[in-house]
């Protein structure tokens, strides 16, 4: 069964455009070293729940919307051989950085997942 890392992060309306660029670069980062696929979603239905939602997941801002994002791998060992080499890439040592990131990381959720039912 594949394995599947999630990602729900908060990105400011007005930092889109910065944020598409970057995310590009990752994706094809994450597919050059083993991703079998690279998706990124932008709220569109998505209001805030009375306790739990993914506006609140994030504390997401005025301004602000949810990227719900995910990386398909052929399993978690997969995932793991290739997250190392991602993170050492040298094509995106410069967008690692906190401070040139155009979203606040610090908010970010992530995990990995094993893939439970796959129709």
């Amino acid at each position: 069964m594949t394995y599947i890392d999630g990602m729900i992060i908060p990105v400011p309306k007005k930092k889109l455009a910065a944020y598409r660029a970057i995310s590009k670069k990752f994706g094809k980062v994450c597919r050059e070293h083993g991703a079998l696929e690279y998706r990124e979603s932008v709220a569109d239905d998505v209001k805030v729940g009375k306790r739990t939602s993914f506006p609140r997941s994030v504390k997401l801002k005025a301004g602000e919307t949810v990227i719900f994002a995910w990386v398909v791998y052929k399993s978690r060992a997969e995932r793991d051989r290739a997250t190392t080499k991602i993170m050492k890439d040298k094509r995106l040592a410069a967008m690692m950085n906190p401070k040139s990131m155009p979203f606040d990381g610090k908010r970010m959720i992530f995990g990995g997942f094993k893939t439970f039912i796959s129709l």
